[in-house]
């Protein structure tokens, strides 16, 4: 697998601190509704900060709710946090990979930037084929 070979989850939590969380669309809120196994109105009351049409997940402690040693929803989190750490900014800056890549332990520095891109220009391309 391509990815492997760029990144390897190490589930140290980092990327799901903060006091903001990702903003979730449909797609995003029936997968996460469906594996909560509850209703729409009870997933939106416990877990949900909803302002307007964004629905975001909410923060607890300087953290996503649904963090503790681990993703409580992974099979149903966003499309957003299944991206990260694998971000297209990083193919337009240098620093943007460094960046990145001293917050998440999981990505592979030892490539060099150069082939990090193209691996993950492949990965991208490939996650296009199967979903579009």
């Amino acid at each position: 697998m391509k990815v492997a070979k760029i990144f390897n989850c190490q589930r140290c939590g980092f990327c799901c601190q903060g006091e903001t969380t990702v903003s979730l669309d449909e797609d995003d809120q029936r997968r996460m509704v469906h594996c909560l196994g509850l209703s729409v109105e009870e997933v939106r009351d416990r877990y949900w900060r909803v302002t307007g049409t964004c629905v975001q997940m909410k923060t607890v402690n300087g953290h996503c709710i649904f963090y503790n040693e681990g993703c409580l929803v992974h099979s149903g989190r966003p499309w957003r946090c299944g991206q990260w750490p694998l971000h297209p900014s990083i193919l337009q800056d240098v620093m943007n990979f460094h960046t990145i890549a001293e917050s998440c332990p999981g990505i592979n520095t030892t490539l060099g930037y150069e082939e990090f891109c193209t691996i993950l220009r492949e990965v991208m391309a490939d996650e296009k084929k199967v979903c579009c």
